[in-house]
């Protein structure tokens, strides 16, 4: 018997793996993240036992994956995205350690990658950014020393900004000093999912344009000159003679 944790994807269900599509169609259990992760994901499944796990707490999560266990039924556990991003499987990993529970875990398709995607755009191009930080806004969760937004900021990388859309115009402030006014930014909400909206300015009005919109939570943000469309050099990849 083995938990299975899954990466479902942004929100699109043609963008979870093969491999995790299979294991939740052949997993006698599915335990799943709510609203977070679409109700198509579990089509075709021939599970004896889904669990939406929103509500509950770790210790009755981690009571579903020992009952399964004693079964010796496989689980899939969905998480959107990819689990090893914000996926809080990390207590739930522990946990299974202490049981002697084998586990797994199966990637998904990132929510930066999912607003790529949607952007038509590169995250990282030559003399603008080649590197991509991924972070999210302190606010219940606090940050370790040396990972505020300031300190990141200075590297002037692409970034991506999880969990922060609430706190767009505090981010804005730490950011602007670094980046500059001028740069580009993009808030993308439910990235893949139907309702996906997209809303794209710089760290100037980007504040505006959200609060005029209906965006509250589920967004990301992402940071950087690699966003405008023009004016960049070619990669030497496709170079002539390279």
């Amino acid at each position: 018997m083995t938990v299975f944790f899954i990466g479902a994807g942004p929100g699109d269900p043609e963008l979870i793996t093969v491999k995790g599509q299979r294991l939740v169609r052949s997993c006698p259990v599915i335990l799943y993240a709510g609203s977070l992760v679409p109700a198509a994901v579990l089509e075709g499944h021939s599970a004896q036992q889904v669990v939406n796990t929103a509500e509950l707490d770790l210790d009755r999560i981690v009571a579903l994956l020992q009952a399964a266990h004693d079964k010796g039924h496989d689980v899939a556990r969905v998480h959107s995205g990819d689990p090893s991003l914000y996926g809080a499987i990390g207590e739930q990993i522990r946990r299974l350690r202490e049981l002697r529970i084998p586990y797994e875990i199966v990637p998904g398709v990132t929510a930066t990658a999912a607003c790529a995607a949607a952007l038509g755009c590169e995250l990282t191009l030559p003399d603008v950014s080649q590197t991509l930080i991924l972070t999210r806004y302190a606010s219940k969760t606090t940050m370790p020393e040396g990972e505020q937004l300031a300190d990141l900021a200075r590297h002037r990388a692409t970034m991506a900004i999880h969990l922060g859309v609430r706190h767009l115009a505090r981010i804005v402030g730490e950011l602007r000093p670094h980046y500059g006014g001028a740069c580009p930014v993009a808030v993308i909400y439910r990235a893949s999912w139907p309702d996906e909206e997209r809303l794209t300015g710089t760290l100037d009005d980007i504040v505006s344009k959200v609060q005029s919109s209906a965006i509250e939570r589920t967004a990301l943000i992402l940071v950087g000159e690699v966003l405008a469309a023009e004016g960049f050099a070619d990669s030497t990849l496709y170079a002539k003679g390279g």
